[in-house]
């Protein structure tokens, strides 16, 4: 009677870990590595702002400060190398 249940134990364990496994897996699967998460150290702080807008712009919906666009071109910069780098990550 022991054997038996020590049988559906591993069974069931078994089991468990064939469906669960690649289910936790196939939630990371597909998604892409954020080109957000990139190293902006050198730049200036405008640009910095800028591609995390422009990033932002091109996961939703469009985020930009537009008199700085207009204004300022490390902003300027910085937003349209986000959002082209954030839109290849898709």
């Amino acid at each position: 009677m022991n054997r038996v249940r020590c049988r559906l134990s591993v069974s069931r364990r078994l089991v468990l870990a064939i469906v669960a496994v690649p289910a936790l897996l196939a939630g990371c699967a597909g998604q892409p590595p954020p080109a957000r998460n990139v190293n902006l150290s050198g730049y200036s702080a405008a640009f910095r702002e800028g591609y995390l807008d422009g990033c932002d712009s091109a996961r939703a919906a469009r985020r930009r400060d537009e008199r700085r666009y207009q204004q300022d071109a490390d902003y300027m910069m910085g937003w349209n190398d986000g959002r082209s780098a954030c839109s290849k990550s898709k």
